[in-house]
């Protein structure tokens, strides 16, 4: 699986891409990812959040591209 650099421990579990044939992909927290950015880097909110959207959910890599997701896709799930 392909990993996205520098947004250890914001996974939360993995995907199959639909149309994929099956790829399992990474999934990601996009709150915890623009934390990084901002603690890591000292972004502020619309910073992070701005480059976060072009350079790393914008960043096509093939169909092992990792799923970002934003916090209310988790609500009601019973983990």
């Amino acid at each position: 699986m392909l990993k996205a650099d520098g947004f250890e421990g914001a996974e939360v579990g993995t995907a199959c891409r639909l149309g994929s044939g099956g790829v399992e992909v990474l999934v990601y927290d996009t709150d915890s990812c623009i934390e990084i950015l901002c603690e890591r880097d000292g972004m502020d909110y619309l910073e992070a959040r701005e480059y976060f959207d072009f350079n790393v959910v914008g960043a096509w890599v093939g169909e092992c591209t990792p799923i970002f997701c934003d916090g209310d896709c988790f609500t009601g799930v019973d983990w």
